[in-house]
């Protein structure tokens, strides 16, 4: 990766190579070196902590090390790659390290002096540690850890899994320009091969095209004749605007989507058939046209009654109740089709988070104000939430009893208040109203 920190040294300047002469000093004669320099030489010699430091260097993949971190702290890390500093030493290195304590979206470069060497770990081997760390576990622990290790992967075998895990491991791009934001990425995204050696990369906000260098941008926004997603406006209200863009008439578009989302999504496959999806993209807009929020796509023909694949809300817009807009939206299609949905299987814990708030808010709403009896397929009626969801998000709230056969609710109303206050806001409202759609049919 060519960036400007290839060329640091971390303040130690690399050594005089043995052709090399110190210069003359004090009118002495260059071909001596100064008397000082074997003090010098003494002095690390006799300090061991410094040369037991130094006999480290550079640090072995899989060491283990406490991190300077952003905010001034140090934490556990574990180092996953490491590469040479341009024109440095022969140690002088940066590492790509994990925070073993935070999400991998975390995972960055570091400098050596970000590294505590007196806290270093020697590498272990993974295969050993992974048997040690097995037989400390209860088998629920073990299941637990199981299940957390491969979220979001589960359809893979072991071995496919570590060659995923290996090809993914570092970011290829650490940061973005999308429109007025620049934004650190957090996973690794299936770029094409010309853009190996790019650390930063220019988004066109409209078409999401890239370039390398900002010049590029520059150049295209004057030419680029998008203001907003290509495909149909279904929905205005305020300035908010969503688009339905079809992947197969406009692929380009799709694909380039779709590698933008996988900077902020660590899911294991890309979707390079964007044929067979559609894609809504959220917009907030202004005077100088529709700015991407996010975005959730679904297959055009799901035998699962998925109806929903992929959803992402960009940082600079999270926690702004968009991402509950576009469940919300969703499902407000999924009454539009006369069908029930659900998203598609694997989870991750957070999706299953956002979807379980959204469920809860949705059914405990209607119970709260239904007078008298009300079954699951009513409710997945009313919702065009499936029932096996609603079942799931009604027994965590230990609000379904199984009597005589069959479900029962039970909604205690200060019960499903209490409920409703822990699953907090809803976000954004969906105005059905504004909505004006049809459902997808192949014209093929």
């Amino acid at each position: 990766m060519g960036s400007s920190a290839n060329t640091e040294t971390n303040g130690n300047a690399a050594p005089p190579s043995s052709s090399q002469k110190p210069p003359a000093t004090n009118g002495g004669d260059a071909s001596h070196p100064p008397p000082s320099s074997a003090p010098d030489q003494a002095i690390i010699e006799s300090d061991p902590s410094k040369k037991r430091k130094m006999g480290m260097l550079p640090l072995e993949v899989g060491t283990r090390v406490m991190c300077r971190w952003r905010d001034g702290k140090h934490h556990p890390v574990k180092v996953i790659e490491r590469r040479r500093i341009h024109n440095g030493g022969p140690n002088d290195y940066e590492y790509y390290v994990h925070y073993t304590e935070f999400n991998r979206r975390l995972d960055e470069w570091t400098q050596l002096d970000q590294l505590d060497l007196d806290s270093v770990e020697c590498a272990v081997d993974e295969k050993v540690e992974d048997k040690v760390t097995s037989l400390k576990m209860t088998r629920h622990q073990k299941r637990k850890i199981d299940e957390t290790h491969v979220e979001g992967h589960e359809e893979l075998d072991a071995a496919s899994l570590r060659e995923h895990e290996e090809f993914t491991k570092v970011k290829n791009i650490a940061t973005i320009e999308l429109g007025k934001y620049e934004i650190e990425t957090w996973y690794f995204s299936p770029f094409p091969p010309e853009y190996n050696e790019c650390v930063k990369l220019f988004f066109c906000e409209f078409c999401l095209n890239f370039m390398k260098r900002k010049e590029q941008l520059q150049r295209h926004m004057r030419k680029c004749d998008l203001k907003h997603p290509p495909g149909d406006e279904i929905y205005r209200s305020g300035t908010l605007s969503m688009f339905e863009v079809d992947g197969k008439k406009n692929k380009v578009y799709a694909q380039n989507l779709c590698y933008l989302a996988k900077l902020f999504l660590d899911h294991k496959t890309l979707y390079y058939d964007v044929d067979l999806f559609l894609f809504y993209v959220l917009c907030e807009c202004d005077d100088r046209g529709c700015h991407m929020v996010g975005y959730f796509s679904k297959e055009k023909h799901s035998e699962e009654a998925y109806n929903l694949a992929c959803i992402l809300t960009l940082p600079p817009y999270q926690r702004k109740g968009y991402g509950k807009f576009l469940i919300a939206f969703s499902y407000e299609l999924s009454k539009k089709e006369g069908k029930v949905g659900t998203p598609e299987r694997p989870l991750s814990d957070l999706g299953l988070l956002s979807y379980r708030g959204y469920w809860t808010r949705v059914l405990l709403d209607i119970l709260k104000k239904h007078k008298g009896n009300i079954s699951i397929k009513e409710l997945s009626d009313m919702t065009a939430i499936k029932a096996e969801d609603i079942l799931s998000t009604l027994q965590s709230l230990e609000l379904i009893q199984y009597r005589k056969g069959q479900h029962v609710i039970c909604a205690d109303p200060k019960v499903l208040d209490r409920h409703l206050k822990a699953a907090g806001r809803g976000g954004l409202d969906v105005d059905v109203s504004k909505l004006i759609w049809t459902p997808y049919r192949d014209q093929s």
